[in-house]
């Protein structure tokens, strides 16, 4: 693996998982064995964000769009996600990670909302890393829900027009206090941002992975922020 320097490790890591399906199609398999294969490339993947000092590690796992999938696909995916959260959360607060989810929760089971609580009460005054899972979650959402937020308390008188600005907006998102996005990843080749994170990867650099998800490992991930870490980051100034 490249050398890295550890003075210059993104903050806030983002992922969108992908190639689960394509690459379960070239073992001759259904979509949801790619699926869990991927749930092993999450586990490599926090393993390695840790490891390296990674501040926030945000991956991509069910977007709001997500549901138009066949439902076959989609209730194999809701009973992955219990059963990751079943067996990976002990493990995660073991290792002092915090875990979120991020997206609008209120679209899952009474079942699983109150796995997602549990998982998140357990873990929440872990600070090793931040691990967000977006779940029916959509970046057209989250800037539209901030936005229902921030006129209420107008409305309500808290706060004045003029109080608005970015940092509150920020405070706003899902993400709320966490840094914004150094390094966005998408794997299997494919360059688009999915309705990602639209606000958070403002001035995040993007790095195009033509591995598929199952197969992203530490070489891979090490690869993707060698390239950030050779990149010279102006934000707009030049």
């Amino acid at each position: 693996m490249k050398e890295l320097d550890l003075n210059n490790i993104p903050k806030h890591i983002a992922i969108i998982m992908d190639g689960n399906g394509r690459w379960a199609k070239q073992q001759g398999k259904m979509r949801i064995f790619g699926h869990k294969s991927g749930v092993r490339a999450v586990r490599r993947s926090v393993s390695y964000a840790c490891q390296i000092g990674v501040q926030a590690l945000t991956l991509y796992a069910f977007s709001s769009e997500n549901w138009n999938r066949p439902e076959q696909e989609v209730n194999a995916l809701m009973t992955l996600f219990m059963q990751a959260l079943d067996l990976e959360v002990k493990k995660l607060h073991k290792n002092n990670i915090k875990l979120k989810v991020l997206g609008d929760i209120s679209g899952f089971s009474p079942k699983l909302q109150e796995k997602i609580a549990r998982a998140e009460t357990l873990t929440a005054n872990n600070d090793s890393l931040t691990l967000n899972i977006a779940a029916n979650y959509g970046g057209c959402w989250d800037i539209v829900q901030a936005t229902r937020q921030i006129a209420q308390q107008v409305k309500d008188g808290s706060l004045t027009i003029s109080e608005i600005t970015e940092e509150l907006f920020q405070r706003n998102l899902v993400t709320k206090e966490q840094p914004p996005v150094d390094l966005l990843i998408r794997t299997s080749g494919e360059q688009r941002i999915s309705n990602f994170l639209l606000w958070q990867i403002a001035y995040a650099e993007l790095y195009f992975s033509h591995v598929l998800w199952p197969d992203f490992n530490e070489q891979e991930f090490n690869r993707a922020i060698y390239v950030y870490q050779q990149r010279e980051r102006r934000f707009g100034t030049s």
